[in-house]
Formats: structure tokens, C-alpha cells, sequence
């Protein structure tokens, strides 16, 4: 008889802790609609979220950190088939920046933030080389902690799932310890 309403009071309770990393979760960066890539000084963007309207794809901007809305990035138009649209800027300075793709009809096929490390591409010709590796460009970011890094969403699930699970564990042993006879 205990054991059964033991399991009828803490059932929801384990079903609510059970679901709260899929609540937590989001959408994972597959379902943000676009991949980017870089290969040395050129970003690449690829989609599969637009549809043709008028003959056109929709675009993509390329926005550096001080550029806050979308006209006023580097823009290239999308091109593709209706499987894959992509877009690519050549000669890109190092830096980080934010690729934001708007489809034809309006509505944005997603944002994705990239770090273009390098002006060179790789040269595959030459044979590697061992060499001295060169000192970070912005130096030492001291004091910046997580904020350097954009989590995203999965990240965030999980670590919100830990904290609540550690908090939940705590109210537990608090109040087994306050009375002993209860779970």
C-alpha cells in the first residue's frame, strides 16, 4: 500500500523531470534551416528552406558584429535547384561574423554565426610542414568567461536539465533528512 501511493504522488513528478530536456532542448542547429562553411577567406552558405518565387532563391547576408539588420551586410543572391540553394563570398578578412539567409517569399531560412580564421586557403600542392604555431590574433580574452562562446540551444537543454536535476536531488535530501520516516 505505501509503495503504491508512494507511485502515484511521485509519477508526475518523474514524468515532468523526464520530459524537461526535450522541453529545454529547442531546435538543434540542423533545424535552423542553413549550414555555413569556410574555406580559407571564402563562406559558404547552403539551404534547402526557400522555394522559387519570381525566379528568385531569396539572399544572403554577411554581417560583421557592428551590422545589426540585414541590408547592411555583404549580400549574395541564392542560387540552386529546388533541393539546394546556396550562396558564397570570396575574400572574406579574418573576424567573426553572422550569416543570415532571407528567402524569396520573406521569411528568413535561419542565422548562423562563423569565425574566418584565415585569409589563405590551403595550398594541398605543398607537403605539410612542421612549424611554430603563430600567437592568437586578439590575444588572451581574460575575463570574458562563457561569453566568448555562443551556446546553442542543445547546449543549454542539457545544462538546464543538470541545475534542475541538481536542485531537485537537494530538495530531496533536505527533506528525507528532515524526516526520516518519508522518501
Amino acid at each position: 500500500m505505501r509503495t503504491t501511493r508512494l507511485l502515484s504522488r511521485s509519477g508526475p513528478v518523474l514524468a515532468a523531470a523526464a520530459a524537461l530536456p526535450i522541453g529545454l532542448a529547442g531546435p538543434s542547429p540542423a533545424a535552423s534551416g542553413i549550414s555555413v562553411s569556410t574555406n580559407g577567406s571564402t563562406v559558404s552558405v547552403v539551404t534547402s528552406a526557400c522555394t522559387q518565387i519570381n525566379g528568385s532563391w531569396g539572399n544572403a547576408s554577411l554581417l560583421t558584429g557592428n551590422q545589426a539588420n540585414f541590408a547592411e551586410g555583404r549580400q549574395a543572391a541564392l542560387t540552386g535547384t529546388t533541393v539546394s540553394q546556396s550562396a558564397a563570398w570570396s575574400n572574406v578578412s579574418p573576424g567573426t561574423y553572422t550569416v543570415v539567409v532571407v528567402c524569396s517569399n520573406g521569411g528568413t531560412a535561419g542565422s548562423q554565426s562563423v569565425i574566418v580564421s584565415s585569409a589563405k586557403a590551403p595550398n594541398p600542392s605543398k607537403a605539410p610542414q612542421a612549424a611554430a604555431t603563430p600567437a592568437p590574433q586578439r590575444g588572451v580574452a581574460g575575463g570574458e568567461g562563457g561569453t566568448v562562446h555562443d551556446y546553442g540551444p542543445l547546449t543549454l537543454g542539457i545544462g538546464a536539465t543538470l541545475v534542475g536535476g541538481g536542485v531537485i536531488a537537494a530538495a530531496w535530501y533536505l527533506r528525507r533528512r528532515s524526516k526520516p520516516r518519508r522518501l
